[in-house]
Protein backbone atom coordinates (compact mmCIF):
# COMPACT_ATOMS: atom_id res chain seq x y z
CA UNK A 1 0.00 0.00 0.00
CA UNK A 2 1.31 3.25 -0.94
CA UNK A 3 1.51 6.39 1.46
CA UNK A 4 -1.28 8.39 -0.68
CA UNK A 5 -3.39 5.17 -0.48
CA UNK A 6 -3.87 4.98 3.33
CA UNK A 7 -6.91 5.89 4.68
CA UNK A 8 -6.14 7.98 7.87
CA UNK A 9 -4.14 10.96 7.98
CA UNK A 10 -2.63 12.45 11.28
CA UNK A 11 -2.14 16.15 10.03
CA UNK A 12 0.14 18.58 12.61
CA UNK A 13 -1.51 21.76 13.52
CA UNK A 14 0.96 23.54 14.33
CA UNK A 15 1.22 25.87 17.53
CA UNK A 16 -2.48 27.55 17.06
CA UNK A 17 -3.32 29.30 14.32
CA UNK A 18 -3.64 29.63 10.63
CA UNK A 19 -0.70 31.17 9.73
CA UNK A 20 1.42 28.04 10.97
CA UNK A 21 -0.39 25.51 8.78
CA UNK A 22 1.37 24.35 5.87
CA UNK A 23 0.14 23.65 2.22
CA UNK A 24 0.40 20.25 3.18
CA UNK A 25 -2.25 19.86 5.48
CA UNK A 26 -4.46 22.03 3.64
CA UNK A 27 -4.68 19.95 1.23
CA UNK A 28 -5.23 17.22 2.74
CA UNK A 29 -7.78 18.65 5.03
CA UNK A 30 -9.69 19.83 1.66
CA UNK A 31 -9.93 16.11 0.77
CA UNK A 32 -10.94 15.10 3.78
CA UNK A 33 -14.30 13.08 4.03
CA UNK A 34 -14.14 12.90 8.06
CA UNK A 35 -12.06 15.65 9.26
CA UNK A 36 -11.74 14.43 12.83
CA UNK A 37 -9.88 16.76 15.71
CA UNK A 38 -10.55 19.25 18.72
CA UNK A 39 -13.19 21.96 18.00
CA UNK A 40 -10.68 24.80 17.98
CA UNK A 41 -8.60 22.87 15.65
CA UNK A 42 -11.80 22.40 13.31
CA UNK A 43 -12.29 26.07 13.71
CA UNK A 44 -8.70 26.43 11.71
CA UNK A 45 -10.41 25.12 8.14
CA UNK A 46 -14.00 26.68 8.04
CA UNK A 47 -13.69 25.79 4.08
CA UNK A 48 -13.51 21.90 4.32
CA UNK A 49 -16.38 20.29 3.52
CA UNK A 50 -15.79 16.73 4.97
CA UNK A 51 -18.06 15.94 7.88
CA UNK A 52 -16.85 16.59 11.20
CA UNK A 53 -16.30 15.10 14.76
CA UNK A 54 -14.72 17.09 17.17
CA UNK A 55 -12.71 14.99 19.91
CA UNK A 56 -14.20 15.36 23.45
CA UNK A 57 -12.98 13.62 26.35
CA UNK A 58 -14.79 10.19 25.17
CA UNK A 59 -11.46 9.12 22.48
CA UNK A 60 -13.03 5.51 22.70
CA UNK A 61 -16.09 7.26 21.10
CA UNK A 62 -14.60 8.61 18.57
CA UNK A 63 -12.29 5.69 17.47
CA UNK A 64 -15.41 3.76 17.31
CA UNK A 65 -16.42 6.15 14.53
CA UNK A 66 -13.33 6.00 12.87
CA UNK A 67 -13.38 2.08 12.70
CA UNK A 68 -16.63 2.55 11.54
CA UNK A 69 -15.93 4.88 8.60
CA UNK A 70 -12.79 3.66 7.51
CA UNK A 71 -13.31 1.80 4.72
CA UNK A 72 -15.75 4.24 3.39
CA UNK A 73 -13.99 7.89 3.08
CA UNK A 74 -10.51 9.20 3.40
CA UNK A 75 -10.19 10.36 6.81
CA UNK A 76 -8.34 13.26 8.75
CA UNK A 77 -7.19 13.31 12.24
CA UNK A 78 -5.81 16.89 13.65
CA UNK A 79 -3.60 17.21 16.25
CA UNK A 80 -2.22 20.17 17.95
CA UNK A 81 1.63 20.90 17.44
CA UNK A 82 3.42 18.11 15.71
CA UNK A 83 2.21 14.61 15.43
CA UNK A 84 5.32 13.07 16.89
CA UNK A 85 5.25 15.12 20.19
CA UNK A 86 2.81 14.07 22.60
CA UNK A 87 -0.27 14.14 20.71
CA UNK A 88 -3.98 12.65 19.79
CA UNK A 89 -1.66 10.67 17.19
CA UNK A 90 -0.56 7.82 19.76
CA UNK A 91 -3.98 6.39 20.20
CA UNK A 92 -4.92 6.10 16.58
CA UNK A 93 -1.84 4.42 15.75
CA UNK A 94 -2.13 2.23 18.54
CA UNK A 95 -5.74 1.11 16.82
CA UNK A 96 -5.19 1.22 13.52
CA UNK A 97 -1.61 0.47 13.00
CA UNK A 98 0.88 2.41 10.95
CA UNK A 99 -0.25 0.95 8.05
CA UNK A 100 -3.41 2.39 7.67
CA UNK A 101 -1.76 5.85 8.90
CA UNK A 102 -0.02 8.72 6.99
CA UNK A 103 1.78 11.62 9.05
CA UNK A 104 2.25 15.25 8.00
CA UNK A 105 4.29 16.58 10.11
CA UNK A 106 3.88 20.28 11.54
CA UNK A 107 5.47 23.23 13.48
CA UNK A 108 5.63 22.20 17.63
CA UNK A 109 4.98 24.58 20.65
CA UNK A 110 8.38 23.44 21.87
CA UNK A 111 10.05 24.18 18.43
CA UNK A 112 7.77 27.89 18.39
CA UNK A 113 8.77 28.99 21.82
CA UNK A 114 12.77 28.07 21.09
CA UNK A 115 12.44 30.12 17.82
CA UNK A 116 10.50 32.97 20.14
CA UNK A 117 13.59 32.88 22.55
CA UNK A 118 15.86 32.56 19.84
CA UNK A 119 18.14 29.56 20.95
CA UNK A 120 18.52 26.45 19.07
CA UNK A 121 16.59 23.22 20.50
CA UNK A 122 19.19 20.72 20.00
CA UNK A 123 19.88 18.40 23.09
CA UNK A 124 16.59 19.65 24.64
CA UNK A 125 14.66 16.78 27.24
CA UNK A 126 11.22 17.28 26.86
CA UNK A 127 8.45 17.00 29.21
CA UNK A 128 5.13 16.89 29.18
CA UNK A 129 3.29 17.83 32.03
CA UNK A 130 -0.24 18.39 30.08
CA UNK A 131 -3.17 16.07 32.07
CA UNK A 132 -0.71 14.90 34.53
CA UNK A 133 2.54 15.69 35.91
CA UNK A 134 5.98 13.82 35.48
CA UNK A 135 7.44 11.11 37.32
CA UNK A 136 10.73 12.06 37.22
CA UNK A 137 13.59 12.41 39.78
CA UNK A 138 14.86 15.91 39.32
CA UNK A 139 18.21 14.63 39.63
CA UNK A 140 17.79 12.96 36.09
CA UNK A 141 17.54 16.40 34.81
CA UNK A 142 20.83 18.18 36.64
CA UNK A 143 22.55 17.80 33.48
CA UNK A 144 20.65 19.29 31.17
CA UNK A 145 21.16 22.68 29.88
CA UNK A 146 17.41 23.11 28.23
CA UNK A 147 14.18 21.79 29.58
CA UNK A 148 10.90 22.19 27.76
CA UNK A 149 7.52 21.64 30.06
CA UNK A 150 4.42 21.46 28.29
CA UNK A 151 2.13 22.48 30.69
CA UNK A 152 -0.98 24.40 30.11
CA UNK A 153 -2.65 23.71 33.29
CA UNK A 154 -2.29 26.01 37.18
CA UNK A 155 -0.79 22.32 38.07
CA UNK A 156 1.19 21.65 36.24
CA UNK A 157 3.04 25.48 36.32
CA UNK A 158 3.02 24.86 39.67
CA UNK A 159 5.04 21.59 39.20
CA UNK A 160 7.15 23.31 37.15
CA UNK A 161 8.19 25.91 39.61
CA UNK A 162 9.19 23.45 42.32
CA UNK A 163 11.19 21.49 39.88
CA UNK A 164 13.01 24.65 39.26
CA UNK A 165 13.73 25.33 42.43
CA UNK A 166 15.40 21.66 42.77
CA UNK A 167 17.71 22.41 40.23
CA UNK A 168 20.43 24.33 39.60
CA UNK A 169 19.90 28.13 39.15
CA UNK A 170 17.87 28.25 35.49
CA UNK A 171 16.09 31.27 33.99
CA UNK A 172 12.31 30.34 33.38
CA UNK A 173 10.84 31.43 30.18
CA UNK A 174 6.77 30.85 30.18
CA UNK A 175 6.04 31.11 26.55
CA UNK A 176 2.36 31.20 25.79
CA UNK A 177 -0.13 31.92 22.94
CA UNK A 178 0.65 28.68 21.46
CA UNK A 179 -1.48 25.26 21.50
CA UNK A 180 -0.01 25.32 24.60
CA UNK A 181 1.84 26.55 27.40
CA UNK A 182 5.77 25.49 27.16
CA UNK A 183 8.18 26.86 29.60
CA UNK A 184 11.61 26.44 29.24
CA UNK A 185 14.29 25.87 32.32
CA UNK A 186 17.19 27.16 31.07
CA UNK A 187 21.55 27.92 32.22
CA UNK A 188 21.39 31.65 33.00
CA UNK A 189 24.02 32.07 30.65
CA UNK A 190 22.15 30.64 27.65
CA UNK A 191 19.20 33.51 27.92
CA UNK A 192 19.93 37.09 26.90
CA UNK A 193 16.50 37.45 25.02
CA UNK A 194 13.25 38.97 26.80
CA UNK A 195 10.86 39.49 24.21
CA UNK A 196 6.56 38.95 23.99
CA UNK A 197 6.66 35.35 24.59
CA UNK A 198 9.38 35.46 27.43
CA UNK A 199 8.96 36.52 30.91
Amino acid sequence: MAITDRPITIVGCGPGGAAYLTDAVRQAVNHAGLLIGASRLLELFPEAKGERVAVGTDMAAVLRIMEDRLEQLPIVVLVSGDPGLHSLAQPVLRRFGRHRCRLLPGISSVQAAFAAVGIDWMNVRILSAHGTTPDIDPRELASCDKIAVLAGSPAALNWTGKLAGQLEPRRILLCEDLSRTVVLLLRPEMVAYRGEHGH
